[in-house]
């Protein structure tokens, strides 16, 4: 019903920065959409969220003030900005779609990509 495919992830030096991207097609409009990472061995955690309906924006305590999410005018693109990386950013990171709020609550029913990896050197 819903396909999304992230991109932008790389290799970065702590305190350097990237953009991921994740292209949605389908009924994503009937659905909020986030970020989620996770390391191996690790479970899969809560980054950001944006519901567009209601300009609703949040962010895991880790993030904020560092990380940015946002939509293109179209609402078919999602981005997440990432500002002074560290070390403990480097995961896998998943782009999902589902009802609001996203979280770990629920997240059986999300849509997800397959995940772009991010990893930050120290």
């Amino acid at each position: 019903q819903v396909q999304l495919v992230e991109s932008g992830g790389g290799l970065v030096q702590a305190g350097g920065s990237l953009r991921l991207s994740c292209a949605a097609s389908g009924r994503s409009n009937s659905y909020a959409m986030g970020w989620f990472r996770q390391s191996p061995g690790q479970e899969r955690d809560f980054v950001a969220a944006i519901n567009w309906r209601v300009s609703q924006i949040r962010y895991a305590d880790s993030v904020k003030d560092r990380f940015t999410i946002s939509r293109d005018n179209a609402m078919g693109t999602m981005y997440l900005e990432m500002n002074g990386l560290k070390p403990e950013d480097t995961a896998v990171y998943y782009c999902a779609a589902g009802p609001w709020p996203l979280g770990k609550i629920g997240s059986r029913q999300y849509f997800w990509g397959k995940g772009t990896p991010v990893t930050v050197s120290s």
